[in-house]
């Protein structure tokens, strides 16, 4: 778990922790992910450099304008089994191949899960051997309409070769997770406080031997009351967020299921439960239909559509800018939410991440994956829209990496690795 400041001057004179010294500050990273490409001409910007205009699918952004770093240019150069749909989402943060499997894709050959962990996790495992970064989870894994069956298309977290690990959709669930165990000691606080009514009234009609006998039960009690005092105040130490009744896991209730994930989010950041998280939009060849929008047609159907089709076009913008408005509401969150430490605000030391598992719909390319990266936590330069010649993803995910103070040399295949993180990003 993360350490607060008064636990400081304990433990900085062991020598197990003589790390501590260092005492860097906290660094958090979020990934984001939702499906089926981009509209490149409402998307890109048509500029480079500090001087830049966001489009339509970007403009929610225009608050962060100036934390904001726009990669354009980076690629997906990982090949082999599976089509671009589970190749997209199947590598996009490990960096590998996909094992040879029975799930048959497109016109490709079938496919299995992913040959090696992602850089979420492996920067996980990094934070969470140091006692400086651990943390209570390591890692929270969100997601808003995820299909509960498992397959290729619907992971992009993995622990290991052949290891996804599922997000948590049911914000119900997540909130379980975070603050169930103060739900447990509600209970038994009730128990208890039933036990102690119970025992006062039979203790007279005992004996004088049989009261002291009830004595010592009902101090034990007392003790297990001060104990759950003591351990609400140690796990807890925040306000938890409330929870409405009710929300439905349905498609037309996303807005508001995402609006609570991110929430929990960003509670489980003012708790420091974790430092890297994800939070993933439905899946590969995801089919949200966003009535709340007015379009009534499934994601993947209309990104199948042509360029030439103005109407579905300007519906997919529609579609991501509403994505983008869910980054922009996290990086709100964290915007206003100050550091428990005082050293500014949660952006200041968070970068958030947001992608996709290919660059067009209609082409299925896994040329130009759209990565758009918000606040300081890497302590890139920020404030900037960049273009790269086709350079390959894995670069990019060493970068986050190297930002999370893990220089690794290489991730995923190491053939496309060999220039090291991309260049001037920091």
């Amino acid at each position: 778990m993360g350490l607060s400041a008064a636990m400081l001057p304990f433990v900085t004179n062991l020598p197990s922790v003589s790390e501590l010294a260092l005492l860097p500050r906290k660094k958090r990273l979020v990934i984001i992910f939702s499906p089926d490409g981009i509209v490149p001409k409402t998307f890109w910007p048509d500029q480079v450099g500090t001087n830049f205009e966001l489009k339509e699918s970007l403009k929610p952004l225009e608050p962060f304008k100036n934390k904001t770093l726009i990669l354009n240019g980076v690629s997906d150069r990982v090949r082999g089994d599976g089509d671009n749909h589970m190749r997209g989402i199947g590598c996009l943060l490990t960096g590998i191949e996909l094992f040879p499997g029975n799930v048959q894709g497109g016109s490709d050959t079938p496919a299995g899960w992913a040959s090696g962990h992602s850089i979420d996790q492996e920067i996980k495992n990094h934070l969470q051997k140091s006692i400086v970064t651990r943390t209570r989870f390591g890692s929270l894994e969100f997601g808003v309409m995820v299909p509960e069956h498992a397959d290729t298309w619907t992971r992009m977290v993995y622990a290991g070769p052949n290891k996804p690990i599922a997000p948590i959709d049911d914000p119900y669930q997540m909130f379980g997770k975070l603050y169930g165990q103060m739900k447990d000691q509600e209970t038994l606080k009730s128990v208890l406080d039933d036990l102690q009514a119970d025992m006062a009234k039979v203790k007279a009609q005992l004996s004088a031997q049989d009261r002291l006998l009830l004595d010592e039960h009902a101090s034990l009690v007392r003790d297990m009351e001060k104990e759950i005092q003591a351990s609400r105040k140690k796990e807890v130490g925040h306000k938890v967020p409330e929870m409405p009744a009710g929300v439905r896991r349905d498609n037309d209730k996303m807005p508001e299921l995402s609006k609570l994930q991110i929430d929990l989010m960003v509670s489980s950041f003012v708790a420091d439960s974790t430092r890297v998280a994800t939070l993933q939009y439905t899946n590969s060849v995801g089919q949200a239909r966003m009535s709340w929008l007015g379009i009534k047609e499934g994601q993947h159907d209309l990104s199948h559509e042509p360029d030439s089709n103005k109407e579905a076009q300007e519906k997919l913008t529609k579609i991501n800018r509403w994505y983008c408005e869910q980054l922009a509401y996290l990086c709100k969150r964290l915007a206003e939410t100050p550091e428990t430490d005082g050293t500014g605000n949660m952006l200041d030391n968070t970068t958030v991440v947001w992608t996709n598992e290919l660059g067009q719909g209609n082409s299925h390319t896994l040329e130009n994956i759209p990565f758009v990266m918000v606040g300081n936590g890497l302590d890139f330069k920020m404030g900037r829209s960049v273009k790269f010649n086709s350079l390959p993803h894995n670069r990019l995910l060493m970068s986050l990496a190297h930002g999370m103070g893990h220089p690794i040399k290489r991730f995923g295949n190491g053939d496309f690795c060999g220039d090291g993180p991309l260049p001037g990003l920091a």
